[in-house]
């Protein structure tokens, strides 16, 4: 066994309390031999370049511009080890000393939506979008704050222009899919299955689509997962991807039980510059809201 492999094991749950016996059946078969990677630590690199960011920032003769990049840049560097609340003072510093800086609306943006922060959410990818009409990103990530927001409808278009700039990839399709499924499912599979023709097949992530479309069972998606994987980092990056998909897909089958362990699994990688994994722990707050309002209305 390759050596990075070793930090891996196997899963097996037999059922899980509180669901019916088909429920149990289909939990017991979905979490069964699941790959588990060992969670990536904080990298000391990151460590390092906060302390020289911090010291630059104290210490130099810069100028207003300068010093913002900095702030940026520790900004940056604080989200990508999980210190959202270090990350996000920063981004606002940076603004502070230079309105005009694109990127740090983008960031701010994306930590608004993970705090349910929508309307700010929308001003900072606006702001961003006005700035820099060309910057894709905001598009999807503002697409994104739409769609939690719960106007799916709006985040199409947003979707569809992050996806028109690079129509063969995957993540961009799955997004467009998840948007276009809380609108129609049926148009969402239809518009799934034209745009999966795109996507290479030595792509690992069609293998996402084709589990959607029902083309491979999640047993064989499971199987292929380590497939091109040579260390504890890559397995791990791609854990956080294929286990936020799985949550999904069992999400749009209504098994939010499912779902709620796979966005878990999805977390647990600590790979936090990730889309798949910002997102998972907003998913799981959201279905925790929705199961206190139906207990209220109750």
């Amino acid at each position: 066994m390759n050596k990075f492999f070793k930090v891996a094991f196997v899963i097996v749950i037999s059922s899980l309390q509180g669901c019916t016996s088909n429920q149990q059946d289909v939990s017991s078969l979905a979490m069964n031999q699941l790959i588990i990677a060992e969670p990536l630590a904080i990298n000391y690199k990151s460590e390092i370049a906060i302390a020289r960011l911090t010291d630059v920032i104290q210490r130099a003769e810069i100028t207003d511009a300068q010093r913002a990049e900095l702030y940026y840049d520790r900004g940056v560097v604080y989200d990508s080890v999980g210190l959202r609340s270090l990350a996000r003072l920063d981004f606002n510093r940076a603004l502070r000393l230079k309105p005009d800086f694109v990127d740090a609306y983008n960031f701010l943006g994306i930590h608004f939506t993970q705090l349910q922060e929508f309307n700010q959410a929308y001003e900072a990818f606006d702001s961003a979008i006005d700035l820099a009409p060309d910057h894709e990103y905001a598009y999807l990530n503002r697409g994104i704050a739409l769609y939690y927001g719960g106007r799916a409808r709006l985040s199409i278009d947003d979707f569809s222009t992050f996806q028109q700039r690079k129509s063969n990839d995957p993540y961009r399709i799955l997004w467009m899919y998840l948007a276009e499924s809380a609108a129609n499912k049926l148009n969402a599979q239809a518009s799934l299955k034209q745009a999966a023709e795109q996507v290479d097949d030595s792509v690992w992530a069609k293998n996402i689509i084709q589990l959607y479309l029902g083309e491979i069972t999640q047993q064989e998606f499971i199987s292929q997962l380590s497939i091109g994987v040579n260390s504890n980092k890559a397995l791990s990056e791609r854990l956080c991807e294929a286990y936020f998909y799985l949550a999904k897909y069992y999400q749009l089958k209504d098994n939010n039980q499912l779902a709620a362990n796979f966005f878990k699994l999805a977390l647990s990688t600590n790979v936090y510059e990730f889309v798949e994994h910002r997102y998972a722990r907003l998913e799981l707050d959201l279905m925790r809201q929705k199961i206190v309002k139906a207990a209220k209305s109750s």
